[in-house]
Order: C-alpha cells, then structure tokens, then sequence
C-alpha cells in the first residue's frame, strides 16, 4: 500500500509535548518517578455549578443529538454578554460569535479559511507553536517576527512596516503571552490595528490567558475599529479550568468568521449540547472566581519562583499567564540543555524555551498547573541537582 504521506506534512513534526510524554511514560514504566512541570493542563476543577449544569442537561432525553455548526444561541449569547462585561465589548451574537471546540481549533479553521499556497503568515518567535504548523499545513510560509525581552517581549511593529510585507495574509498575535507571560496595552492593541490596515493583512489574536494572574483583561477588540481587520481566539480552558471541555469561541469580524465557519462545518459538527449550557453558566461566573481562582495561582507562583532561583535563572516576577518563564544562567548551554539536566538527573520536567522558537533558546518554561506540594517536592529535587 501506498505509505508516502501527503506533502502538506513535510516539515510538520509531531508536537513537542505530544512526544516528550511518550517519553516520561517510559521512564515511568521503568520506574522512575517524573514530576511533569512543563505542560499548562489545569489540575484545579470547573465551579461546581458548571457541572451541575452539565449534569442536569444530561439527564435529558432530548440533549444527545447533532448539534448546530455554530453553536446553541444560548452559548453564543453568553460569550457576547462576557465580552460585554469584561472588555467592554459589543458583539452581534449572530455574526460575530462563533463557539469552536477550543481556540487551538480556531488556529487551524482561520489559517485553512484564509492561506493559500505562497502566503506569508507573522508568526512570533517564540510564540505558540500551532501557529507555524497551521501554516505549514495550509501551504503557507512563515515569516516569524522577533519578540526579545529588552522590549518586553513585543513586536517593533516600526522595523517590521520596513519589510516588504505585500505577500503577508496574516499575522498572529497572543498577549497576555505564551510563554514568556508578558502583557500588552490598548496603546500597543491600537498600533497593531492601524498596522493591519496599512498593510491589508488579517490579525488573529490568541487571548486564553487573559485572566490569569491578571487583574486588568484586555481584548484587542476593545480599540475602535478592530472588528474591521481583526478576530479573537478565546477559550475556557485556563481561566475556567475547563481545557478537557474543548469550550472556545472566535468573536469579531464578521466576515472571517463566516469563512471559518465555511471551512468548520465540512470538517466537524457541533458541540455536544449539554456541555455547551455549562460553557455559557461558567461564562456567567463573576470576580470572586477570579480571585480565588488567581489566590491558588499567586501560592504557586512563589514555589516556582524558588525553583528558578535554585536553577539560577532571572524572571519577571510581574509577569502574567499560567507559567513562570525564566532565562537560563550563562553557565548553561540553553534551556535544552538545562531541561535535560533537571529531566535526567532528578526526575523532574520543565520546558525549554526553545522549543518556541529560536529567541527563547535561553530560557526556560515552568507550568503552574500542579498543587503546591509537588512544586515543594521539586524544589527540593532541583536543589540537590544544583549541589551536585
């Protein structure tokens, strides 16, 4: 039989993370006992009255058919109302609304709506790394764009207007970021709209973190006249603690969406219904969540934070997001090299900066998605690395 795969995987390899838990597996099968800091799952639970929902609807007869392609209008309603409270967003429910299966499906659906073969895509270096594969996949090139710390992580949106952009489609962009958990302003949202307008290229922004660690959320589609270039991914999964839900949601232009929504309904079908009325209760949910939401966070934060000075790494302690992000001592090699050390030596995984991309060869990533005393039996793991 035929075993040459199609050319859109060329250059696609199987994601990192997918391939570094094979590998903890076995060393679990051989009996070591890995603690795994380096994936941002939430380990904390849904509020008790999504799953009550989520009960509730199940229970019912008339809840286990096919589901409308663009979501229950009670979802869409919701996500409009949450816009509205939170960003002081106005959205049409109708047009501007689309639920997905989590925003990581949205990356794809927009990139296959909108690349074709040829298209260039501003990707950030670092930056999540679906956006490059989405491309690729699409047929698209990637035109990464530098993010460093001395600029505090984002783009010089000056420099790049000096490039010959006339073959971009897109660019993506994802603030608060992954994974350095630096955070943007409405200044800078507002110079990345009028950016677009002067180069006619769609903006995609990434926005799953917004409320993490976060007291002042923030969508680029607060700036007047965003809707006209601009959509944004949103999701469930880290400010709900609801990622096995597959609950996000792509709002804005009207026209992009209606395309991604072209594109989405030839590939899946719609959510199961009872999970979409305990999506659109948790989106109900007011600051007190938040807040004790962020109180567990915040306990955490100061763990890793003992874990990246045991490693002799510098960090921004101000910095937002669901992981700590630090730069590895002059004494390492990179964050590969340190990762590895860490893995091999004591048992313990973290993620090299690296793997998003060439600026973040230095660093490492720490996730906060573990209870505090597994950050304290790592701790103390790491340490004994560092005195050996």
């Amino acid at each position: 039989m035929p075993t040459d795969v199609a050319q859109r995987l060329q250059g696609v390899e199987e994601y990192y993370f997918s391939r570094k838990l094979k590998e903890i597996a076995q060393l679990r099968a051989a009996g070591k006992s890995i603690i795994n800091l380096g994936i941002g799952s939430p380990d904390l639970a849904p509020d008790v009255g999504v799953m009550e929902v989520l009960n509730a609807q199940s229970a019912r007869t008339d809840m286990h058919a096919y589901q409308s392609y663009i979501g229950l209008p009670v979802l869409r309603e919701a996500w409009r109302d949450f816009y509205r409270k939170w960003y002081e967003v106005d959205l049409d429910s109708q047009q501007e609304v689309l639920p997905l299966m989590g925003s990581k499906e949205g990356v794809m659906h927009v990139s296959m709506a909108f690349v074709d073969p040829g298209d260039e895509v501003l990707v950030p270096d670092p930056g999540y790394p679906t956006y490059g594969s989405a491309t690729r996949l699409a047929g698209g090139i990637i035109r990464t764009y530098s993010l460093q710390e001395e600029q505090g992580w984002l783009p010089d949106l000056e420099e790049l207007s000096k490039q010959d952009l006339s073959k971009v489609k897109l660019m993506w962009l994802n603030y608060p970021h992954m994974p350095t958990g630096a955070k943007a302003s409405l200044e800078f949202f507002s110079k990345c709209v009028a950016f677009a307008n002067q180069h006619q290229l769609i903006l995609v922004h990434d926005n799953p973190y917004s409320f993490i660690r976060n007291e002042h959320p923030l969508s680029i589609l607060t700036v007047p006249g965003a809707k006209e270039v601009a959509v944004e991914l949103n999701s469930l999964s880290k400010s709900h603690n609801m990622a096995g839900w597959r609950q996000g949601a792509m709002v804005g232009n009207e026209r992009i969406i209606q395309e991604v929504l072209r594109f989405k309904s030839n590939m899946d079908s719609g959510m199961f219904a009872p999970a979409q009325y305990a999506a659109a209760h948790a989106l109900t949910l007011g600051k007190d969540w938040f807040r004790d939401l962020n109180a567990v966070y915040h306990e955490r934060e100061q763990r890793v934070f003992a874990i990246m000075d045991a490693l002799e790494c510098s960090y921004d302690p101000h910095a937002v997001g669901m992981f700590v992000w630090g730069r590895v001592p002059d004494t390492e090699p990179d964050g590969f090299h340190l990762s590895d050390r860490v893995l091999y030596d004591h048992d313990v995984f973290i993620t090299p900066g690296g793997i998003f991309g060439e600026q973040g060869n230095r660093y490492i990533r720490i996730s906060l998605c573990a209870p505090v005393a597994t950050f304290e039996a790592a701790l103390e793991r790491v340490q004994m690395t560092v005195e050996r």
